[in-house]
């Protein structure tokens, strides 16, 4: 008897039914609309019945980042390319880049993997002829008015050789007057060869009433993440970011003592304990931020802060001073902080900080670049760490208390917050984000 794995498909409906057997009426498709409302998975089949009989060899999948890309098209939670063609693709490398060699009914094809959320990202896919390119999250790959650096205009223009051409993307509703719509989305809509689709969460078929509470209990119901992530809507990001912090943040924070005890009487310790460091440049401070993780990444805690003005030009000493200061109250109070994430624009003053550490008997191996994701991931993050009560501040950290009470939409780019650094709000909104950033992954899936 030969034993065979087999991929849990729920019910699809109608609407997804209707748009996946559309397929071949078309050679580019849009679907936009709700998280967790199926359309990666939808254009993963699409995918697959596409790469069995086309006649083109290479093909590109993009995401924001690489990873994402094989996070959402590779895998996507079991339903993504490797587990459509389980038994019959290996992963490797195709001239430098993350590729899944797939055996179809028509020859070996080649899926490069790439991410596409960098200015520079269009050098990875450079020099090859894509048939299928397959996108998810659209609206976070680089464009511009030049096509030579543009990864959006780059990718369709290395489809232009191919024998049959195909495109896929997804999306979920972002800013309604962003230039993705304008420029692709809504633009292709008059043209026959272009199909656009919208689903809400409520059109996946699969998600029971209970599981569709269950996120929509993670949502503040007037944020602009509602409106997108559940509803499905295009909407403006404008005004205060974190509006009901502002108006009453006091169910947000913690006294110290408290937190402390709390852990004594139900022995925890913290998991992990990272501290993040924005360096100042002309008009903004060197801040410092600490935070504590409980139960692996699930619950966090901004502990501790500290901020060093800035005058004139860098004052490397007066920076190593207040951090050397800094680190020994954080080990004294809260003990060894796992990493030390610093600005990673500036390799020079990590150096330094790590020579300081060093020169001091302190450990410096933990104290590196940050890795930073995208800017309009932040505030998101945030918002539903603070909305399901997994995120609390301590009462010692006013001027992080200071900057989400204050923080603000940028006009001309309404997904991320404004950089105007009006009483340096955003170097100590910038600080604490190193803290959570590079391991933001971790943290999310704990939702």
């Amino acid at each position: 008897m030969r034993l065979t794995t087999r991929i849990p498909w729920g019910k699809f409906s109608e609407k997804h039914k209707d748009y996946i057997k559309s397929w071949s009426n078309y050679r580019h498709m849009t679907a936009e609309g709700a998280v967790r409302s199926g359309k990666t998975i939808d254009h993963c089949i699409i995918a697959a019945m596409y790469l069995e009989k086309c006649r083109d060899k290479v093909h590109l999948a993009s995401g924001s980042s690489m990873p994402n890309a094989k996070l959402n098209i590779g895998d996507c939670n079991g339903f993504g390319l490797e587990h459509l063609f389980r038994g019959r693709c290996r992963w490797g490398k195709y001239k430098s880049n993350e590729a899944l060699y797939i055996q179809t009914q028509t020859g070996e094809k080649i899926v490069i993997f790439s991410g596409g959320g960098k200015a520079d990202s269009y050098k990875s896919i450079l020099g090859n002829s894509y048939g299928l390119w397959i996108a998810t999250e659209i609206n976070e790959h680089y464009d511009s008015d030049d096509s030579r650096i543009s990864f959006i205009k780059v990718a369709m223009a290395r489809q232009l050789a191919a024998k049959s051409p195909y495109t896929l993307w997804d999306l979920n509703p972002s800013d309604p007057y962003a230039d993705i719509y304008s420029n692709y989305i809504d633009h292709f809509r008059k043209f026959p060869w272009y199909h656009y689709e919208h689903f809400n969460i409520f059109d996946n078929a699969t998600m029971t009433t209970e599981r569709i509470q269950e996120i929509e209990d993670k949502y503040d119901k007037t944020s602009v993440w509602y409106r997108r992530d559940i509803l499905g809507e295009r909407a403006v990001a404008e005004g205060l970011i974190f509006r009901y912090f502002a108006d009453n943040p006091e169910p947000y924070l913690f006294e110290e003592d408290e937190l402390k005890e709390w852990m004594k009487t139900n022995g925890y310790k913290f998991s992990h304990l990272i501290m993040g460091i924005d360096f100042g440049d002309s008009g903004s401070k060197y801040s410092f931020h600490l935070s504590g993780f409980l139960r692996g990444w699930k619950d966090m805690r901004v502990l501790d802060e500290d901020s060093l003005e800035k005058s004139g030009n860098i004052n490397a000493d007066m920076l190593c001073r207040e951090f050397i200061r800094f680190y020994r109250l954080i080990l004294d109070k809260w003990g060894y902080p796992e990493y030390i994430f610093c600005d990673s624009a500036s390799n020079t003053l990590i150096n330094t900080l790590r020579t300081a550490a060093m020169e001091n008997g302190l450990p410096y191996s933990n104290i590196a670049g940050v890795v930073k994701n995208e800017i309009s991931e932040r505030p998101k993050a945030v918002d539903s760490l603070l909305y399901t009560g997994r995120l609390k501040i301590s009462k010692n950290c006013p001027n992080l208390i200071t900057a989400l009470k204050n923080l603000i939409w940028d006009e001309k780019h309404p997904d991320i917050p404004e950089d105007a650094n009006k009483n340096n709000i955003n170097d100590y909104w910038d600080s604490f984000c190193y803290t959570f950033i590079t391991h933001s992954q971790y943290i999310e899936l704990k939702r």
